[in-house]
């Protein structure tokens, strides 16, 4: 092909949660201007798993104009206020990763400095007595409440749960609404041009071959196009986030249902938990140099809530990314792009921010060198952040006794995530560095959740005399516990607004 021509034509390679995605979002966005095509068999299977959101999800939904109702009726949803980490610090004790904001900052520090006094002090309960969403999550209630009335306090931020394949489904269909073709037949070579090294062409097994200016390959962990065709290496974060193995297996569906993910630790990894309409998702992630196949498929099915509904089936991955998410004329999205653990719920995130970043750097006039290495600088960035959110859950543990817990514990981290910790650990200071994916308040609720404490705290929190502190405090945490009390239960919401059709 010519990079210096107009992009006119997109080939998708790979349907699923990505593909369907990416055709759906090109297709709003600059259907028009292109011919687009989706290139999927369906002889061959989708891992399927990627099952919970985070509240990200909400600008992808907005963006294609889709009712969030009828989304959740068509996909068996749920809605997801945070997820709860069982064990992770030690056997026995819980917290919630909620979304949304805690408390209320005053002034120019934020609400946390103002509870790390307190604490010090001897008072100021749990930092999550402060948290809407914590409070309603487990109280297993929701509606949506967008402010606190009469309160300066920020209402339920919510994201989804959902059946992945059925999210494929909908967006297939308006996707292909919007003129996107779809091409079934499974891929049997990549060819490129002789002179650029770009791909020009995907030949199908019946010998039909589909020509493009730009390829997305959303062929998952196979990168049939970026790795193995056109040669983008992966860069192996195993030592860090171990973890390579997973078995997922449906469940039915328990009461009450639950408006959050749970992650449980276990001997070798953990255990995901994700309530449905129609069933409960449950899946096993672990090292299968600390356990075997058989042993984590065992220790799954002992730990389900419901009856088992189908066979459990093992996922083999290498935990990663790619060197170059966009290289030549490819960008690779989901699994073909890189791999981290369902911990946090990024996977269908970083398939959307992906996609956000092509659209700001979508070549007008042909490709350019600059603007491919901008995008692979800032997703490049945005993966090694999550990849560091995702180690000190990890690192940051006291099951000791416990041969991939301990190991987990000594490992040498990464420098960004060692330096983080430090500063926190002195004066409970955060910083959110550009565009990366979680907040502060992410951040906190892990850090102390996971037992890293700060010693002091920001000497602007003694701006407030104590007895002020106290009753701000007491204030907060009532605004909060009498806002969730009012609210349905999460199943009432579900069956008043979303549920889905038998």
């Amino acid at each position: 092909m010519n990079t210096e021509q107009p992009i006119r034509r997109v080939v998708i390679v790979g349907g699923g949660t990505a593909g369907w995605m990416a055709a759906a979002v090109l297709s709003k966005t600059l259907g028009p201007r292109l011919e687009i095509a989706l290139v999927e068999s369906e002889a061959i299977g989708t891992v399927g798993v990627g099952e919970a959101t985070i509240p990200q999800i909400r600008l992808l939904t907005g963006l294609l104009g889709i009712d969030e109702n009828a989304f959740l009726a068509a996909t068996n949803g749920t809605i997801k206020l945070g997820i709860e980490f069982d064990g992770w610090l030690r056997s026995g004790e819980r917290y919630l990763h909620a979304f949304g904001r805690l408390g209320h900052d005053l002034g120019m520090l934020r609400f946390h400095q103002y509870w790390l006094r307190a604490r010090a002090a001897g008072f100021g309960g749990s930092l999550w007595d402060y948290s809407l969403n914590n409070a309603a999550a487990l109280q297993g209630r929701y509606a949506h409440l967008d402010r606190v009335e009469g309160t300066p306090i920020e209402g339920l931020v919510r994201a989804f749960h959902f059946d992945a394949s059925l999210v494929a489904r909908v967006l297939g269909k308006q996707a292909i609404a919007a003129g996107v073709r779809r091409i079934e037949g499974r891929i049997v070579d990549v060819a490129l041009d002789n002179d650029t090294g770009a791909v020009d062409n995907v030949q199908l097994e019946n010998g039909e071959r589909i020509a493009g200016d730009l390829f997305i390959d959303c062929s998952g962990f196979r990168g049939l196009v970026i790795g193995q065709a056109l040669g983008a290496g992966y860069e192996d974060w195993t030592h860090w986030l171990p973890c390579d193995r997973a078995v997922a297996v449906p469940s039915a569906s328990t009461s009450p249902l639950l408006p959050y993910t749970r992650a449980t630790a276990r001997e070798a990894g953990w255990q995901w938990r994700i309530p449905l309409q129609h069933r409960t998702g449950n899946g096993h992630v672990y090292c299968s140099a600390f356990m075997d196949d058989a042993r984590a498929t065992d220790a799954l099915l002992e730990n389900l809530d419901g009856e088992a509904l189908a066979e459990p089936r093992v996922l083999r991955f290498t935990t990663g990314r790619r060197e170059h998410f966009w290289h030549k004329n490819c960008v690779a999205l989901g699994l073909a792009a890189g791999f981290m653990e369902p911990l946090e719920s990024t996977s269908i995130h970083l398939v959307q921010s992906g996609l956000s970043r092509l659209l700001a750097l979508f070549p007008n006039a042909g490709l350019r060198q600059s603007e491919i290495d901008e995008y692979n600088r800032q997703v490049s960035f945005e993966y090694e952040r999550i990849r560091d959110f995702l180690i000190l859950h990890y690192h940051a543990n006291e099951r000791h006794g416990e041969p991939f817990w301990d190991a987990r514990r000594e490992m040498a981290i990464p420098d960004s995530l060692a330096h983080k910790i430090a500063v926190f650990r002195d004066n409970g200071r955060l910083f959110r560095e550009g565009d990366e994916l979680f907040t502060e308040v992410g951040w906190l609720q892990v850090l102390i959740g996971q037992g890293i404490v700060p010693s002091g705290y920001d000497p602007m929190a003694e701006g407030i005399d104590a007895n002020k502190l106290r009753g701000f405090l007491d204030n907060l945490r009532g605004i909060v516990n009498g806002a969730a009390q009012q609210l349905p239960a999460h199943s009432e919401f579900i069956s008043g607004n979303c549920a889905a059709q038998a």
